[in-house]
């Protein structure tokens, strides 16, 4: 039993949190690219000595790699235990291997020891996706990759700091590697400084509390952490919750993907079952079980909001992952689009928990994040890449409607502002607007998706895109209807023209003015359209969430250009759509 009263716990609570929230902002500020200094596509915690679990981690970085950074940092101490090594003060190991840590080849990771008094005390770890990592395609989403070679360079655990001392080796090694070797360079220090920065913060904290008060401290979160989950469980009504749900295709042969989950509900525990997905694939939509872990977690820290971010949410969850299914593969097995597929492993996780309880859950996010890349040169020979990812709509949910042009559930992260890609690269943006209809229907709509057009302004560039939820819409729950589908179009000189896979594409040749139009998905619908309220379908008219043609069909709603709902005429249409 801890000796630490509560007040003092939720002190060094906060203490902890904000270390690692100045590490993220610290590398937000300084980062090169905009995929972390606008898109905040990046992560920074502390992590145990022994096993590399998950301490502390930033509010402001990927809930997704709450889970996967714990392998990161268990890669770095498997490593130097098998070279029996320890490793020492002044250390900082680099690497972005996807197998071990996690994710894919963009993120990566930075793990240093942290020494107190002579003695290892934890982990401080940074990761962040990086600009370009080499590869067949600028900005690494290959759709087409039947190999993680085809997607960039895989670094395995190594040293970049040996005892205080820079390797400059393998910052060449690195920049030799990446078309953006300036961004690289800018992104790898701007992360340095946050780890330099987490040092000091928590020295300075142990000055001030000593040592055992705050292992006591982190020793007492995770448990409490792990009892308030297996209590939320606990609340669940116990039995088996099947759901499953579709990947368009892998990128190299158009036919679909099954992931499937079971889940099971039995004494304060909950097992995950995913034994009946589809089999490792071809194309990069394969993810390692690292990082399935690590999507199960974020999907539960969806549901159950209070429970606090460190290791021990995962103590009363089972996992069921079969090796060789497409959720748990090794190299060289591609896993760039891991974010596709880890979008629709927290769907199923959603869709089965509204079985248990519909009151906790929501209709589905959009469920993909639409990797585009753009790439060329200047008229003075520079290289350009342009890498970036959109929004679309959230799920419906018990106390309200989604969110409209939300970004993906896998992570905090924002979508980068037009202004700043338009600063940044050779487009224009001609259309950046809501999506009309394309929200699922239901008593609490699905948040509306967006439409995104954008012109090159170069002579020539080539297009890259890595998409999903082109086939298959995002579901809704309790009754609650689909959203949009997922639809992308592309301008060429004998006219308009469609990825032939519907949400993957590589090597499209575009010329000056011509332009790319997307249009992304709506969340899920919660709930039976008919209890919708007409006043809020009105609304939704005058805003322009919803037609009204579509209030009429959808909502049995008759409704003016202005959103002024006949109520006498609602009130029959409805009686006609019961009976």
């Amino acid at each position: 039993m801890t000796s630490i009263d509560p007040v003092t716990l939720s002190v060094l609570k906060g203490r902890l949190e904000q270390i690692a929230d100045e590490m993220d902002a610290t590398l937000f500020r300084s980062a090169f690219n905009p995929i972390i200094a606008e898109a905040h596509d990046a992560s920074h915690g502390l992590y145990d000595a022994k096993t590399g679990d998950t301490l502390i981690q930033g509010k402001s970085g990927l809930p997704v790699f709450v889970g996967a950074m714990s392998f990161a940092v268990k890669a770095v101490i498997d490593k130097a235990a098998a070279a029996g090594e320890v490793p020492q003060e002044g250390d900082v190991y680099i690497f972005n291997d996807p197998y071990d840590g996690g994710t894919h080849l963009s993120d990566f990771k930075l793990v240093r020891p942290f020494y107190r008094n002579g003695e290892l005390f934890c982990y401080l770890a940074s990761v962040g996706h990086w600009h370009d990592v080499g590869g067949n395609v600028p900005g690494n989403y290959n759709p087409v990759a039947t190999e993680c070679f085809q997607e960039g360079m895989l670094i395995p655990p190594v040293k970049l700091y040996d005892k205080g001392e820079l390797r400059q080796d393998i910052i060449t090694i690195l920049q030799a590697n990446s078309r953006l070797p300036g961004s690289l360079y800018g992104d790898l220090n701007g992360q340095l400084n946050a780890l330099d920065l987490g040092v000091q913060r928590l020295h300075k904290l142990l000055d001030e509390y000593g040592e055992t008060p705050i292992s006591e401290t982190l020793v007492e979160l995770r448990k409490r952490a792990a009892q308030l989950m297996s209590s939320f469980i606990s609340e669940l009504p116990e039995g088996r919750y099947a759901a499953e749900d579709w990947l368009d295709n892998d990128g190299i042969t158009d036919e679909p993907l099954k992931i499937a989950l079971d889940m099971e509900i039995r004494d304060g525990r909950m097992t995950l079952d995913f034994s009946r997905s589809s089999q490792a694939c071809a194309g990069p939509v394969n993810i390692a079980r690292s990082t399935t872990v690590a999507s199960c977690y974020v999907a539960l820290k969806h549901i159950f909001k209070d429970v606090p971010a460190n290791a021990g949410v995962l103590d009363p969850i089972d996992f069921v992952i079969p090796e060789g299914s497409l959720l748990s593969v090794k190299a060289p097995k591609p896993v760039g689009g891991y974010t596709e597929t880890i979008l629709r492993v927290i769907d199923v996780i959603f869709v089965a928990l509204s079985q248990a309880n519909p009151a906790i859950t929501n209709g589905c996010a959009y469920g993909t994040i639409n990797a585009l890349s753009l790439a060329g040169h200047r008229k003075d020979g520079r290289r350009w890449v342009m890498f970036s990812f959109f929004g679309g709509g959230h799920g419906g949910h018990p106390d309200g409607d989604g969110l409209n042009h939300g970004n993906a559930p896998i992570s905090t992260a924002t979508i980068p502002p037009l202004e700043i890609l338009e600063a940044a690269y050779p487009v224009r943006f001609t259309q950046w607007a809501l999506r009309p209809d394309s929200g699922g229907v239901g008593a609490h709509r699905g948040g509306c998706g967006a439409i995104y057009e954008l012109e090159l302004l170069e002579e020539k560039a080539e297009v890259f895109l890595f998409g999903e939820r082109g086939k298959f819409a995002p579901p809704g729950v309790a009754g609650g209807s689909e959203g949009a589908k997922n639809l992308f179009k592309y301008q060429q000189d004998d006219g308009e023209h469609s990825p032939p896979m519907a949400s993957k594409m590589v090597g499209i040749k575009l010329t000056k003015g011509q332009r790319l139009h997307l249009e992304t998905p709506g969340g899920g619908g919660y709930g039976q359209a008919l209890e919708r309220d007409p006043k809020e379908v009105g609304e939704d008219v005058r805003l322009g969430y919803v037609s009204p043609e579509a209030a009429h069909e959808d909502y049995a709603c008759v409704v003016d250009d202005q959103g002024r709902p006949d109520m006498n005429a609602t009130e029959a249409l409805r009686r006609e759509r019961v009976s």
